[in-house]
């Protein structure tokens, strides 16, 4: 597993070059550059198929599940993906009170994946006790984490969330529209949408003094594939109020992806507002996949996003795949060769996303590992 130094109470300022920097290029070659890729992977899900597909006469096993993308995981220096599951103990179930195995957890980091962001509609399936058991079983895994706490004291000692690697700062904040109308109890801590806790938390991000702040929503609608008012609105209130990038989840399906360049103040920003499906069971047409987002910082005498770029990945099931496993599949580039009925799935879901990203995205392309 890739190290990480996990600093307490979080956040910070980004700012980026503009896109055309060559002027620059004399200044910057008289300081070392430094670098950093991020990664990020939609919802990570565990439907009852999935627990019993897992199932092995000593445990559970998901090693396969990612055996195709650890690679590629492993490869970013961070890499950040949205649990959308407690790890709550027996009697593990999935929708709609989703408790999976501890197994799926160490399959998790196995793959390369460093960071969990909690707070989603979901991290209060299973009460207290699977808010409380995911973040001990996270902390005795030493597995960073953010949008679920304890109580209020480890929220204000551990948020917002600072990840410091590679000579860089950075910080991440991460909440959620809801939790299925279950209710957080004292003295646990569920970050919800909220914009005065988000400005009060992004104050205390910037006193941290971070290189960027990259904020991971759950929000928007369910299955639509282009971003609501609520969303649109709200991303540009981050932005305009310190949020240097914001990450989306939720919808279960992708949704469109930006590169803005702020003229006034000189800053990039990168939204994603859904990443979709990474791993689950669901199987209607355009929630069986997602992306893997992808972003380089360079810092020197300038901070900047060196390259960003999205990579479709998809799932295969026992249903059409033929085999028990569910695994994480390379859209563009599978490992293997699949039979007709999921070859033929995973082009349908290639093509929509094409076409999708085609006409909405802004200044962000596909790159195929």
């Amino acid at each position: 597993m890739k190290h990480l130094i996990l600093l307490v109470t979080v956040v910070f300022s980004f700012s980026c070059s503009s896109p055309s920097h060559k002027k620059e290029t004399a200044d910057r070659d008289t300081t070392a550059t430094k670098r950093i890729t991020l990664l990020f992977a939609g919802d990570f899900m565990q439907h009852q198929r999935q627990i019993d597909a897992a199932a092995t006469d000593n445990g559970y096993d998901y090693q396969d599940c990612f055996s195709q993308v650890k690679e590629e995981v492993s490869k970013a220096d961070v890499a950040i993906g949205n649990l959308e599951v407690t790890l709550g103990g027996e009697p593990y179930g999935g929708y709609p009170g989703f408790s999976a195995p501890d197994e799926y957890m160490y399959a998790i980091q196995n793959a390369g994946f460093d960071v969990m962001t909690l707070a989603n509609n979901h991290c209060l399936d299973k009460g207290r006790k699977g808010l409380e058991r995911t973040i001990h079983k996270l902390d005795s895994l030493n597995i960073p984490h953010l949008g679920t706490y304890l109580n209020i004291e480890e929220r204000e000692k551990k948020y917002p969330l600072i990840i410091e690697k590679k000579g860089f700062r950075i910080a991440l904040l991460n909440y959620t529209y809801a939790t299925n109308g279950l209710r957080v109890r004292e003295p646990n801590v569920v970050n919800y949408i909220d914009k005065n806790e988000i400005l009060r938390d992004i104050k205390r991000a910037h006193e941290k003094n971070p290189d960027v702040i990259i904020a991971c929503m759950h929000w928007g609608t369910e299955y639509q594939s282009v971003p609501d008012s609520t969303q649109t609105e709200l991303a540009n209130w981050l932005f305009a109020h310190g949020v240097n990038h914001v990450i989306g989840s939720h919808p279960h399906v992708v949704q469109p992806m930006e590169m803005r360049y702020d003229h006034i103040n000189g800053q990039q920003h990168i939204l994603v507002y859904s990443l979709g499906n990474y791993l689950s069971d669901m199987s209607a047409m355009k929630t069986d996949g997602g992306v893997m987002f992808k972003m380089e910082l360079c810092k020197d005498t300038t901070l900047r996003v060196e390259k960003c770029g999205y990579s479709l990945v998809w799932t295969s099931r026992p249903k059409h795949s033929g085999e028990k496993k569910y695994k994480i599949i390379p859209a563009v580039s599978p490992r293997q060769e699949l039979p007709s009925r999921a070859s033929n799935r995973l082009k349908i879901f290639v093509k929509d996303s094409r076409e999708l990203f085609a006409t909405h995205n802004k200044g962000i392309k596909e790159y195929i590992f």
